[in-house]
């Protein structure tokens, strides 16, 4: 553990930071997650509404740095190409 000051805050915010990704990378993945169920099962409607829940949980995780843009945007589109592909 650090000695100085604000060497021990800086470790303290590093932790809360950490475990904020964490959980936003865990939101990211459950939403796609529940698309590419939905898109296996051939469920449509249901891919269709779980893809438009999705994509705000995706541009939110960009916004809040915990995705680079280009990756939430190669996801968006492989997703929704699923999704038509149905």
């Amino acid at each position: 553990m650090a000695n100085i000051a604000s060497a021990r805050k800086r470790a303290r915010q590093s932790e809360k930071n950490r475990q904020h990704n964490v959980a936003a990378r865990s939101r990211f993945r459950t939403a796609i997650k529940k698309v590419l169920k939905a898109v296996k099962a051939g469920d449509k409607d249901t891919a269709t509404s779980a893809y438009q829940a999705a994509v705000p949980v995706i541009d939110k995780s960009v916004s809040k740095g915990v995705l680079h843009r280009n990756k939430a945007a190669r996801h968006k589109s492989r997703l929704n190409a699923r999704v038509r592909a149905l």
